[in-house]
C-alpha cells in the first residue's frame, strides 16, 4: 500500500510540474520588438524589453549555439506576433521558417504578414512584438497633407541652408519618407522624415528629423541629424547606393514600449554588412535617442 501511495504522489508531482513548467518558461522569455522588413517578408530583432528599457537582442555575429537557442525560442514555425503600424495593432506576422546557419540571415525569420490596415513595401515598414500594450495607441500613420508638406519642407530647406549646403542643391529636395503619426494621442500630427540633396557629384547631404507642433501651432524639429556622405565612404564606391536608401535613417514605426502614454519612434539604417536600429523617446519636450543597436549580417 505504501508503495502504491508513493507512486501516486510521484505521478501527481509530475503532472503538477507539466502544468506549471510552461508557465515558468513563458515568464522567463523576454518580450521582444522586431523590425518587419523586405516587403513584409522577414523579421529582424531590434531589442528585448526589460523593466521598461530596451536591451540588445542576439546578434547575427553571436555564437552559433546562442543564435540557435534564440531562433528556437522566438521563431517557432507558426509563432504569431502582433503587427504594429501607427503604434497600434494592425494584424499579425506569422513565422514561416528560420535558419540559424544561413550565411547572411542567421538571426532573422521568414514571415507571412496578414493585415487589413496596411500593405508593406518599399520604405513602408512596420514593427512586430509580443509585448503587451497597456494603453491604446492612435493608429495614425499617413502621408502629409499638401499644407503640412509645404511647412515641413520649408523647415528642411532652412536646416540644409543652416548646414551650409549650396542653395542650388537645396532647390531639389529628395526624400525617402515623410510620415504623419500621433505619438501621444493628442489628435495632432507629428512627422518623421528622411530627406537628402545632391550636395555634389559624389556627395550627398542627409537629414533625418522628428517634427511636432510648438506652442504657437507651428512645426519645429524636436530632433534632427544632418550628415554628409561622400562616395569614398560608401562601401560599394557608388554614391547612387545612398540615393537608393543605404545609410539613411528610415522610419519603421512607433510603439509605447515603456507604457508611459507616449509612443517611442523606431528607425532602421540599412548598410552593406548589416543594419542599424534606433529608438527615440520624448523627454522634457524634446526627443532623445534612447536605444542604439546594430545587427551584423555578413561581409560585403
Amino acid at each position: 500500500m505504501k508503495k502504491n501511495k508513493s507512486v501516486k504522489i510521484v505521478l501527481s508531482l509530475l503532472i503538477l510540474v507539466s502544468i506549471v513548467a510552461p508557465g515558468f518558461a513563458q515568464r522567463g522569455r523576454k518580450p521582444i520588438i522586431f523590425a518587419v522588413l523586405n516587403e513584409g517578408k522577414s523579421l529582424e530583432p531590434i531589442a528585448f524589453i526589460e523593466k521598461g528599457k530596451l536591451t540588445p537582442p542576439v546578434g547575427g555575429d553571436s555564437d552559433q549555439n546562442v543564435i540557435a537557442a534564440f531562433n528556437k525560442t522566438y521563431y517557432t514555425p507558426k509563432a504569431a506576433y502582433r503587427l504594429i503600424f501607427g503604434g497600434a495593432n494592425a494584424g499579425t506576422a506569422t513565422v514561416l521558417s528560420s535558419d540559424a546557419k544561413a550565411e547572411c540571415a542567421k538571426n532573422t525569420a521568414q514571415v507571412s504578414v496578414s493585415s487589413t490596415k496596411t500593405k508593406l513595401g518599399g520604405f513602408v515598414m512596420a514593427l512586430a512584438t509580443d509585448a503587451a500594450a497597456k494603453k491604446a495607441a492612435s493608429g495614425l500613420r499617413r502621408k502629409p497633407a499638401p499644407a503640412e508638406r509645404a511647412e515641413i519642407e520649408s523647415l528642411v530647406r532652412a536646416e540644409f541652408a543652416n548646414q551650409k549646403v549650396a542653395a542650388s542643391a537645396i532647390k531639389n529636395l529628395h526624400y525617402h519618407n515623410l510620415t504623419a503619426l500621433d505619438v501621444d494621442n493628442d489628435k495632432k500630427a507629428d512627422f518623421v522624415g528622411s530627406f537628402w540633396v545632391d550636395s555634389g557629384k559624389t556627395e550627398r547631404a542627409l537629414l533625418f528629423f522628428i517634427a511636432e507642433k510648438n506652442a504657437k501651432g507651428k512645426y519645429a524639429f524636436g530632433y534632427s541629424e544632418f550628415r554628409i556622405i561622400k562616395q569614398e565612404d560608401v562601401m560599394s564606391n557608388e554614391i547612387k547606393s545612398v540615393d537608393e536608401g543605404i545609410y539613411h535613417e528610415l522610419l519603421l514605426d512607433v510603439f509605447d514600449y515603456d507604457n508611459d502614454g507616449v509612443s517611442e519612434i523606431f528607425t532602421y539604417i540599412p548598410s552593406f554588412e548589416g543594419t542599424g536600429f534606433n529608438a527615440y523617446k520624448r523627454e522634457n519636450g524634446s526627443w532623445k535617442r534612447s536605444f542604439e543597436g546594430s545587427n551584423y549580417h555578413c561581409g560585403y
